[in-house]
C-alpha cells in the first residue's frame, strides 16, 4: 500500500495563530489523522513585502479584503525560532516536517534543521535564484503551479532539471481561498504528467475531500490541504481549512480511492471465487440414461 498511497500534508500555515504550543497541537492531530508530511511556511513580514498602504488586498476579496499584506504577513508568519522544536516534534510522532521557503535566508535556516523536502509556493514559480537553489540541496522538491502561465512552468522545470535535481513534483492548484471545484481542473494532472515526466499531485483549497479523491482517482501523488484545530477559532486561513476529523477521512477514503485503481488487465478476482461458485447452474436431480435428451 505504501507504494501506491499518496503523500498527505497537512498544511499548518497561519493556524497556529500565533501559539507554538496550538502549532504542536497541530502537528499531533495531524499524526493522529494519517498525514504522512506536515508543512510550515519560512518567512518574516519583512522579507515578503514592505510596510506601506500601496501593497494592500484588493476591498472586494472575500476573506483578506482592505488588508495590509505587511499585517497579513506578520499575522501568518512562522517564527524562525520556533522551527527547530517544530521539526524535533514531528519526526518524533513519525510525520515529515519541511517547509515553504521565501527566500536564501529561510533555506539556509532549514538546512541546518536538515529538511527533508522543500516545497515552493505557487506565487514564488518566477523567482528562479529561490527554486535554484532548492532545488541544488538535491532534496525532493514540490511545487505548486496555482497563478501560474504555462510557459512560467516549463521554466522552472528547466531550473530544476539544469540543477541536476531529479525528484519533481507538480502540484495543480487554484490560487483562490476558498476555491471553487469548477476552478479545479483536474484533467491538467494527466497534462502535467504526459509533458514533464514527473509526479504530480493537488494542492487543494476547495471545502470538502470530494476534491482531492477526485485527484487521487486520476493519479495524484501528493495532496496537501490545511489543517486547523477547528475553523470557528479563526485566522486568515480558518475558512479553508480542514478540521482533524476532516483531515482523518480525507486519508481514509483518499487511501481506498488509490487502492481501487487496481490495474486494467482483466481477471476474476480471488475474491470472487466464492460467489462464482454459487451462480446459477444445471444440476441433473432426476435418473438418465445414455440417450436421454437434457
Amino acid at each position: 500500500m505504501d507504494d501506491i498511497a499518496p503523500l498527505f500534508i497537512a498544511e499548518v500555515s497561519a493556524n497556529h495563530l500565533g501559539s507554538l504550543e496550538r502549532a504542536l497541537k497541530i502537528i499531533e492531530s495531524a499524526a493522529i489523522a494519517g498525514a504522512g508530511a506536515v508543512k510550515f511556511q519560512t518567512y518574516t513580514a519583512s522579507t515578503m513585502t514592505l510596510d506601506i498602504e500601496k501593497f494592500k488586498v484588493s476591498s472586494d476579496h472575500a476573506l483578506w479584503g482592505g488588508r495590509k499584506l505587511f499585517e497579513l504577513y506578520e499575522e501568518a508568519f512562522t517564527p524562525w525560532e520556533w522551527h527547530g522544536e517544530l521539526f524535533a516534534y514531528a519526526r518524533k510522532l513519525g510525520v515529515v516536517p519541511f517547509s515553504s521557503p521565501f527566500d536564501l535566508s529561510a533555506i539556509q535556516l532549514l538546512e541546518s534543521l536538515d529538511a527533508p523536502m522543500y516545497k515552493i509556493a505557487s506565487l514564488e514559480t518566477s523567482d528562479h535564484r529561490l527554486i535554484n537553489a532548492v532545488a541544488e540541496t538535491g532534496k525532493p522538491l514540490i511545487v505548486s503551479t496555482g497563478a501560474t502561465e504555462w510557459n512560467e512552468i516549463e521554466e522552472l522545470v528547466e531550473v530544476v532539471d539544469k540543477a541536476g535535481n531529479k525528484d519533481l513534483t507538480l502540484l495543480v492548484c487554484t490560487s483562490s481561498y476558498p476555491s471553487d471545484p469548477v476552478d479545479a481542473h483536474l484533467r491538467r494532472i494527466e497534462t502535467l504528467k504526459n509533458r514533464f515526466g514527473v509526479k504530480v499531485g493537488l494542492s487543494d483549497h476547495t471545502l470538502g475531500i470530494g476534491v482531492s479523491i477526485a485527484a487521487i482517482a486520476l493519479g495524484a501523488t501528493a495532496i496537501e490541504k490545511h489543517l486547523t484545530l477547528k475553523r470557528t477559532d479563526g485566522g486568515a486561513d480558518a475558512a479553508f481549512s480542514m478540521e482533524p476529523a476532516e483531515f482523518a477521512m480525507l486519508v481514509t477514503e483518499g487511501n481506498s480511492a488509490a487502492l481501487a485503481l487496481g490495474n486494467s488487465e482483466w481477471s476474476m478476482q480471488d475474491s470472487e471465487k466464492e460467489t462464482r461458485r454459487l451462480r446459477s447452474s444445471l444440476y441433473v436431480v432426476k435418473d438418465v440414461t445414455d440417450g436421454d435428451i437434457v
